[in-house]
């Protein structure tokens, strides 16, 4: 008999997510599973009972009885204590759950008997990226929250001129580098807005600027949090360095237009990082998005699922459902984590269930297992995505090195130059031997204009032409010289020829100095 999978309807207010899609209930069935989904489950994301049915899901017709006939009920949200007495001995249970904050559902689930499986915790290895659901909904709310902030604010984001005037462009600060801030910068610099952002590990700054935003440095020496010791999240920062942090916030806010905050650290309520007073000094229309709105808010202002203006004219907005306002492509990516984690823990793809404790990944992620509570996990035997190390600063050499270097290098050439003289000569000697006269005077002429009208243009320093054009003026350098040598010819029509040579590999040549030189006036300060 085969273990089934099934889906409810999310009961949360507003929740429009569901756990089940038709594509991902395709994939579990070939896993071996059977799925089900109750009635209205994926209408508010946009897929109807028709669409389950036609993938091969069976339709249930209330929560109680889905509860009632799956083995392994998927979720969204955390249960409500009705759903979790639902549950029974040797049934699992997969969403997000959160335990620190949830203690009383997790006693309620190890009473129950019933397996639960946190999709919010997850480990931040390699492995688990493909199921890490958090960053999977991070990054549409960071992405929305854009949208949100935009639909606020009263101006554009790019700057632009018009016959009208001059706008400005939009001045975007966002707090956390984490997945939603990364995607919130991303969003940001894509519509035009001068974005900053800032984070309290340094490391990734050059992916901030990557991005094409500039990161904000502090001048304090702590900022080196080492994200890797909590699993890829930031730690908690020393009272010095969060000092240090608020008075950059101070310094920024007056002239900053939106705000973005995404900072969480696990397990705890969300810190304090834009204060009522940056909020007074904001300029009279700007918008604060707060992502950490559900664990309490970074801005002092911030109020869960309200949308609040300030006396000042700032508006906060502490929604805490960005992603289910995304709802059709929130459900797929978070189905696609949960037929991940079904995946690894279906090793033989037979359609049986086995709960792998000794799994870094499994064991990470559930919280109770056979009637005990199993949170917090051990740390992971893989270690968490490491925080960059520092870059070793390069050493000046000293004017002796450099003079040491200089003599070899030229010692280097200058023995490479004879090399090559010696095996020209030997060649020209072999050649002078058989050949006619008249060809070898052509020779010659051909060799040493090759020789020397190629050493006389790529010597010249390449700031004042491009690789380019220092490839072609060498090329027209030899054509001078061999020309130069012809022009003495006592035949009309190789002077001819070689008058009209040298008229054209000048004007090449000069050519291609005056177009560099004025490429190089663009880039000069007036």
């Amino acid at each position: 008999m085969s273990v089934k999978i099934g889906a409810p309807r999310e009961i949360f207010a507003g929740e429009a997510r569901v756990a089940m899609t038709p594509d991902s209930a395709l994939q579990l069935q070939k896993l071996g599973y059977e799925c089900l989904i109750e009635a209205g489950a994926g209408k508010a994301a946009g897929f109807s009972d028709e669409a389950y049915a036609k993938a091969g899901v069976t339709v249930v017709e209330g929560a109680e009885a889905l509860f009632a006939a799956a083995d392994v009920i998927a979720k969204v949200r955390p249960p409500e204590a009705s759903e979790v007495d639902r549950l029974s001995s040797g049934k699992t249970l997969i969403s997000f759950f959160y335990p620190a904050q949830n203690k009383e559902l997790l006693e309620q689930a190890k009473d129950k008997g019933a397996n639960v499986i946190a999709m919010d915790m997850v480990p931040r290895i390699s492995r688990a990226q493909k199921m890490d659901a958090l960053s999977s909904m991070a990054n549409i709310a960071g992405y929305r929250a854009v949208i949100e902030a935009g639909n606020n604010f009263g101006r554009f984001f790019t700057g632009q001129v018009t016959a009208a005037g001059k706008i400005p462009p939009a001045k975007v600060l966002v707090i956390g580098a984490g997945v939603a801030g990364l995607a919130a910068v991303g969003t940001s610099v894509s519509l035009g807005a001068i974005t900053y952002a800032f984070d309290v590990r340094p490391e990734v700054a050059e992916q901030i600027e990557s991005m094409g935003a500039e990161f904000v440095f502090l001048d304090f020496k702590e900022q080196q949090q080492d994200g890797a010791a909590t699993g890829g999240y930031a730690a908690p920062s020393s009272p010095e360095f969060r000092e240090a942090q608020l008075k950059k916030f101070r310094e920024l806010a007056p002239e900053i237009d939106i705000v973005i905050t995404t900072a969480l650290i696990p397990g705890r309520d969300a810190p304090k990082l834009w204060l009522a007073d940056m909020v007074a000094a904001m300029k009279p229309g700007s918008v604060i998005v707060d992502l950490a709105a559900e664990r309490g808010g970074n801005c002092d202002l911030t109020v869960a699922d309200q949308r609040v203006v300030s006396e000042n004219g700032v508006i906060v907005i502490g929604y805490t459902d960005f992603p289910s306002r995304m709802a059709t492509q929130a459900s797929t990516l978070y189905s696609t984590n949960i037929r991940h984690m079904m995946t690894d823990l279906t090793p033989g793809k037979d359609g049986k269930l086995v709960h792998n404790m000794e799994d870094d990944v499994i064991r990470g992620a559930t919280v109770t297992f056979e009637g005990a509570i199993t949170y917090p996990p051990p740390p992971p035997k893989v270690q968490a995505i490491a925080a960059a190390k520092p870059k070793e600063k390069v050493k000046e050499p000293t004017p002796e090195e450099k003079r040491a270097k200089e003599l070899a290098d030229f010692k280097a050439q200058t023995k490479s130059q004879v090399l090559l003289l010696g095996i020209g000569t030997l060649l020209m000697l072999i050649v002078g031997a058989y050949a006619p006269t008249s060809f070898m005077s052509h020779f010659i002429v051909f060799v040493l204009a090759c020789f020397v009208g190629f050493q006389v243009i790529w010597n010249v320093s390449h700031s004042l032409h491009t690789p380019l054009m220092a490839v072609t003026n060498a090329i027209s350098g030899i054509v001078i010289l061999g020309a130069l040598l012809q022009i003495g010819s006592s035949n009309w029509l190789v002077v001819i020829l070689a008058a009209l040579s040298v008229l054209i590999a000048t004007i090449n040549i000069v050519g291609g100095f005056l177009v560099t030189r004025r490429m190089l006036a663009m880039f000069q300060k007036s």
